[in-house]
């Protein structure tokens, strides 16, 4: 398998020039012990979480800062997340324990805790909004999770969604991971990291298709800015192009840099990208010094 995702990364790397970024900031996660989400703020803020802490940082790209925000309860995590700032909620997919945690975005207080599946049996790894609720991927288990939100902010009863097509192979040891919507709203984009491929997912009945021309072994987060993507994946991250009706993309671009140290996720700011250096290179759970938030040009 190894030998397979080298030979895709170089075939990608051939696809598209590779453009070495000097990160314009380094933001360190003062304390943190491990790191893997992120999701855009208000203006220049950003939150990112301690994968196996769960605790949640607030931070600013411009300004290069970040502070602790929320210091979670013992054995909660944090994984992918997402700021619902129209109701000042942050939604945040809690990995192995099979949770998702609902803060409040003032307070840093905890408004929900769901179990949406049994703990060590599914993963729950990253959220999207939509315009009605949240959608969380299961990187072990071939469905999505969705969780209600009203248009006062309430929110309701999860459901579950099983996955068909290939977004449903769950054969593998990573699968579903990032999730975005399509640039119409109607469809889900997820990342299927051991297939290397991007699938559209109808939210109704959870059929899926694979987005065409593009291949991203090893793909982990992903954030959309409407039809270009940003994919991370293989420490590096490639920029895409979809097409109008999202069933083909064009490699445009393959960001690297000298100080990534396994990238997990990605926000967007302007003409800026907010990446996580998860270091997983140095084992699970990892064991660096300190994590960290840089900031590249898109």
């Amino acid at each position: 398998m190894r030998s397979l995702v080298l030979a895709m990364m170089l075939i990608l790397g051939l696809a598209a020039p590779a453009v070495a970024a000097q990160p314009e900031k380094i933001i360190v996660l003062p304390g943190a012990k491990s790191a893997e989400g992120i999701t855009e703020g208000r203006g220049t803020t950003f939150y990112a979480g301690d994968l196996f802490a769960g605790d949640i940082y607030r931070g600013d790209v411009r300004r290069g800062t970040a502070e602790l925000f929320i210091d979670a309860p013992v054995g909660r995590a944090a994984v992918g997340m997402t700021a619902d700032l129209r109701h000042d909620l942050l939604f945040v997919a809690g990995g192995f324990t099979g949770q998702a945690y609902v803060y409040d975005l003032c307070t840093g207080k905890t408004v929900a805790v769901y179990q949406f599946t049994e703990a060590n049996v599914g993963m729950v790894n990253d959220v999207t909004l939509t315009a009605d609720g949240a959608w969380f991927t299961d990187i072990r288990q071939a469905q999505l999770y969705f969780v209600p939100i009203s248009r006062s902010g309430g929110l309701g009863q999860f459901r579950t969604l099983a996955l068909t097509g290939p977004a449903g192979d769950a054969s593998g040891s990573i699968n579903n991971n990032g999730i975005t919507t399509s640039p119409d709203s109607r469809s889900l984009i997820v990342a299927h990291t051991t297939r290397g491929e991007l699938n559209k997912v109808d939210p109704r009945t959870g059929a899926s298709e694979t987005i065409q021309g593009v291949s991203v072994p090893g793909a982990d987060g992903i954030v959309r800015d409407g039809r270009t993507m940003w994919v991370v994946h293989n420490n590096k991250v490639s920029r895409i192009r979809l097409d109008r009706n999202t069933t083909a993309g064009t490699l445009e671009k393959v960001i690297t840099s000298p100080i990534f140290q396994s990238p997990s996720t990605v926000a967007k700011f302007g003409d800026r990208l907010a990446v996580v250096n998860a270091k997983f290179d140095t084992g699970f759970p990892p064991t660096a010094d300190q994590y960290e938030v840089m900031v590249v040009n898109s």
